[in-house]
């Protein structure tokens, strides 16, 4: 059963209204997020401050959102928390933002936790973005089937996207139903698309100012055409906040963040603060030594591009000996497990050696090995996230558990394997910390106990 210790409960209060829209498309690949990170930037250059959300678990396209919004950006999902929970983030932000846009995930209606049904939840009128570069007035039935296919989907427009021109654009608007006004039109243009590789977005960090000079480009192109229009005022009500019991009061965790190590949800950081927990980043590929701490988190990202740098770092290698050594707490995600094995090879076959503290190595593919929504079922509560990696691996540890998928699969639920060697522990499995607080907690204790190094307070904190 899921923990709920950190889910907001509702409460009367009375409601409030902000700017909000959703802007999804009827699949991946349309231009959606290249359209609400420009659409972040043009109200951010109006002087607004907008917050940005995406739904699903996701990692790189929040770091273009940030950058273009200028402010932290959340995950949205209804299955790795509660209902409650996104309320309450929503609501949240609402009471301290201009403007609220929550980016879509893959199609509208896509997922067990289809952003069509969070919109309806929380009021949110939709913008949807349909690639129209190869049709005409079949434009006016894809959107007439968006905003129909299921009662009360709140549709509240359409933007046609890499459109040819004038006489394009009116062939679009013509075919749209009555109800189903074209709020604008975006022509072919390279500053619309942002660079990919095999697991989505290029980070934001790698992209420097490019970046900036990219976003401010994109913002004046849909100011000139026409989309600097707010979107509608949407009723939140702020749910009362929930606590959680400081178990990690005094415990310092070393968490690896850098273009190698950056997968990090937000409320991940901020489940560790509440937890009582004290942070301390350190960057691997800038040749950091471990700092002093109880814990550490290697968080996923791409080693696999950054192997001569990550075999080069020695010191670091030899500290995390050490800790392990000495019984402390070693939780790595993705790849940062990878970084742990002996050897990695990447998509071109080269290989490098990584830090060694695993037996096994990995090998990146071709195609996508796994994607899914899982829970790691530990005694403390149910751990819920995800798994996406490219790379498969080979080890002689048995796993100590499986994670569980959401949805079974080819008759089994059975999801990624999690190995526990010593006092580390690591999985491909991405874990979002706030749907379990205290199960979150126990990756950071020493094995055996129920507290870090140094006691907890019974006094509980605020929320994440």
């Amino acid at each position: 059963m899921t923990d709920h210790t950190a889910s907001p409960t509702p409460a009367n209060i009375d409601p409030f209204a902000c700017r909000a829209v959703m802007i999804a498309s009827p699949a991946s690949g349309q231009g959606k997020t290249t359209f609400t990170a420009a659409l972040a930037r043009l109200y951010r250059n109006q002087g607004l401050n907008v917050k940005v959300f995406k739904c699903g678990p996701d990692f790189l396209d929040p770091m273009i959102h940030e950058q273009a919004s200028g402010n932290l950006v959340d995950v949205v999902d209804t299955w790795m928390t509660t209902d409650d929970y996104t309320r309450y983030m929503l609501a949240e932000a609402a009471a301290s933002h201009d403007v609220l846009i929550v980016e879509a995930a893959m199609g509208l209606f896509d997922g067990d936790s289809p952003p069509a049904g969070l919109a309806r939840q929380l009021g949110l009128p939709i913008w949807t973005v349909i690639n129209a570069s190869a049709m005409a007035q079949s434009f006016g039935a894809l959107a007439y089937g968006l905003k129909h296919y299921q009662p009360d989907t709140p549709l509240a427009g359409v933007i046609a996207g890499q459109v040819g021109g004038d006489y394009h654009v009116e062939l679009l608007r013509e075919s749209l139903p009555a109800d189903i006004p074209l709020i604008g039109s975006i022509p072919r243009d390279p500053t619309m698309v942002l660079p990919e590789r095999h697991l989505g977005l290029v980070q934001a960090c790698e992209l420097a100012t490019t970046l900036d000079q990219q976003l401010d480009k994109a913002a004046a192109l849909l100011e000139s055409r026409g989309f600097g229009a707010l979107p509608p005022e949407v009723m939140f009500t702020l749910p009362a906040r929930g606590s959680v019991m400081p178990l990690l009061n005094g415990c310092r965790i070393a968490i690896a963040q850098d273009d190698a190590f950056a997968f990090i949800y937000a409320a991940n950081l901020r489940t560790l603060k509440a937890l009582g927990a004290e942070i301390q980043m350190f960057s691997p590929l800038a040749g950091d030594r471990l700092p002093e701490c109880d814990a550490v988190w290697l968080p996923g990202g791409y080693p696999e591009l950054h192997m001569a740098a990550l075999s080069d770092n020695r010191a670091l290698v030899a500290d995390l000996d050490v800790h392990v050594a000495a019984g402390r707490p070693l939780y790595a995600e993705c790849g940062g497990m990878l970084y742990l094995l002996e050897s990695l090879t990447d998509r071109h076959g080269v290989t490098g050696g990584m830090a060694g503290l695993l037996p096994g190595s990995a090998t990146l593919q071709e195609r996508l090995v796994n994607l899914g929504m899982e829970a790691l079922d530990l005694p403390e509560g149910e751990l819920r996230g995800h798994s996406f990696h490219y790379s498969t691996m080979t080890t002689s540890m048995a796993p100590w558990r499986y994670t569980r998928r959401q949805r079974a699969r080819y008759g089994s639920d059975k999801g990624e394997a999690v190995y526990r060697q010593g006092s580390i522990q690591a999985s491909y499995h991405h874990a979002y910390f706030a749907s379990a607080p205290h199960a979150a907690a126990t990756l950071f204790m020493a094995s055996g106990t129920t507290t870090p190094v140094k006691q907890a307070s019974d006094k509980a904190s605020e929320t994440v």
